[in-house]
């Protein structure tokens, strides 16, 4: 499984970013998908997750009416649209295949992860 994300970049606080991330190696629509973030000198966290079918939806609290995640199984890519930025979303944000159909938050819920994209908003 090869998980490819894009879309980081520079951005002011208050704009808008959209991440993605393309799979290849499994059969993508089988699977949920998740994004996560980790700043400088902070753990990894769960930002959002998707299931298979788009039919579940979960979001941080930190996150919840900035952000959206959607998928396209016909592309086997997953999105991250990101609005409103603030500085304190800076991080390397990454992609993660869930083990199984479901939107979890939890990191040993995911087995295969990208190699992650850095977002940095500056104030």
């Amino acid at each position: 499984v090869r998980l490819q994300a894009s879309g980081g970049g520079l951005v002011q606080a208050g704009g808008s970013l959209r991440l993605s991330c393309a799979m290849s190696g499994r059969a993508f629509s089988n699977y949920a998908m998740g994004w996560f973030r980790q700043a400088p000198g902070k753990e990894r966290e769960f930002v959002a997750a998707i299931s298979w079918n788009g039919g579940r939806i979960d979001y941080a609290d930190s996150v919840k009416g900035r952000f959206t995640i959607s998928r396209d199984n016909a592309k086997n890519t997953v999105y991250l649209q990101m609005n409103s930025l603030k500085p304190e979303d800076t991080a390397i944000y990454y992609c993660a295949k869930a083990r199984d159909r479901l939107a979890l938050p939890a990191t040993h819920e995911y087995d295969y992860w990208g190699q992650g994209t850095l977002v940095t908003v500056s104030s």
